[in-house]
């Protein structure tokens, strides 16, 4: 008896992403088995958590549940990235609307005192699909203009959900609420610490760079001060310069009338001064050292002199190295600046220490939350920055 052949395509096996594979353990994880939200009887007491099925309504719930399995099927198996990128977003979305509702449905009526925070499930999710959709934007690798749209799309959904009260019964806005504005006087005052250190270590730095470029006996000298001084852990560079800036204030004739004191700004703007010379300093250098001879030739040949040189062939083809340094300091001095609450600075970091000392972690959470977010759209947009200077300098030497 003759047996026909039904067919002999051979079917390809799935293709599995291995980072996909991580992002969905995750989801599982926190999904599944990590806690989504923390319900606190006030501010202070211990909490009891509650899995997505507790925290939300059972639509919302199991609907989480189904979007989250979903997604972590896209991200397991080699899916398009776009499509990766729109199931990462759409899930991270449904978070945020949803650690308000959890709030929402937790916190008992007309209850001033409760407090209700996302738990480690909400944060594990919101890390693992964060990883996905960075991974699908570094794939996708757009030009920095879609970069700085992304950024400030999401920052517009942020806003908008905080404009419109979404997030309202979480225990960090309710921190908010009863400071309010203390909190927007720290931000200045974290935002003097960082912008101000870096605009005085641009000015200061520039030209000490263009001079040990010049200079080939300095430049070991002075980058290897600077290099000391990045060494000192912050913290003992804010104890040091308190003694100094202490006499100073005391001694010198109008010295605590301009705000020099022994703590305060003074010292944490002078410690994130001192900070952010080497990368200006030492970007500066190899910038200049890295502009092609030809460039500086053809200068020459034209009748240039050297500050002529400087400002119209050297300065502008070194830029994009010297805006890395930026990026690198204002990055740094954000983050350092929260240090700076430690001897009375002000900053985002009152909160942070005021929270560990009242063991209110959602108090620490509005101190260090601003932080990261300054941080990192500072970071994207200096990346795109240096980006287009680097392409322009490319079209320049092109032409």
């Amino acid at each position: 008896m003759a047996i026909g052949i039904i067919g002999d395509t051979e079917r390809k096996p799935l293709a599995f992403d291995k980072l996909g594979a991580i992002v969905a353990a995750l989801a599982a994880y926190g999904a599944l088995l990590a806690p989504f939200a923390t319900f606190k009887a006030n501010r202070i007491v211990q909490g009891e958590t509650r899995a997505i099925w507790e925290a939300l309504p059972p639509l919302l719930g199991y609907g989480l549940i189904a979007l989250v399995t979903v997604a972590a099927v896209i991200a397991l198996l080699r899916t398009p990235l776009t499509v990766r990128m729109a199931s990462a977003l759409a899930v991270l979305v449904a978070l945020c609307f949803l650690a308000g509702a959890a709030a929402d449905n937790l916190t008992p009526p007309d209850n001033a005192y409760a407090r209700v925070s996302p738990a480690s499930g909400f944060w594990i999710l919101l890390l693992a699909f964060a990883l996905l959709v960075a991974d699908a934007l570094t794939r996708l690798n757009p030009g920095p203009v879609v970069r700085l749209l992304f950024l400030a799309a999401v920052l517009a959904l942020v806003g908008g959900m905080l404009f419109a009260g979404v997030w309202d019964g979480l225990s960090i806005l309710k921190e908010y609420a009863s400071r309010a504005d203390t909190f927007w006087a720290e931000a200045g005052r974290h935002l003097t610490l960082a912008l101000g250190s870096l605009a005085a270590a641009t000015v200061v730095g520039l030209p000490l760079g263009i001079l040990c470029h010049r200079v080939d006996r300095l430049r070991n000298s002075v980058l290897g001060v600077l290099n000391a001084i990045q060494t000192i852990p912050s913290i003992a560079l804010f104890g040091i310069l308190i003694a100094p800036l202490g006499w100073i204030a005391a001694y010198v004739p109008g010295a605590a009338a301009i705000g020099i004191r022994g703590i305060g700004v003074a010292p944490a703007f002078v410690a994130l001064f001192l900070y952010s010379l080497l990368p200006v300093v030492a970007n500066t250098v190899v910038g200049l050292a890295g502009v092609p001879r030809a460039a500086n030739d053809a200068a020459r040949g034209l009748g240039m002199t050297d500050w002529q040189r400087l400002a119209t062939v050297e300065f502008p083809l070194a830029f994009p190295v010297i805006l890395t340094a930026i990026r690198i300091v204002l990055v740094q001095n954000i983050g350092l600046a929260t240090i700076a609450a430690l001897i009375g600075g002000g900053g985002f970091g009152v909160f942070v220490f005021q929270g560990i000392g009242q063991t209110a972690m959602d108090l620490v959470l509005l101190g260090a939350v601003p932080t990261v977010v300054l941080a990192f759209a500072a970071a994207i947009v200096l990346d795109a920055l240096i980006e287009m200077a680097a392409s322009d300098r490319s079209q320049g030497r092109a032409a």
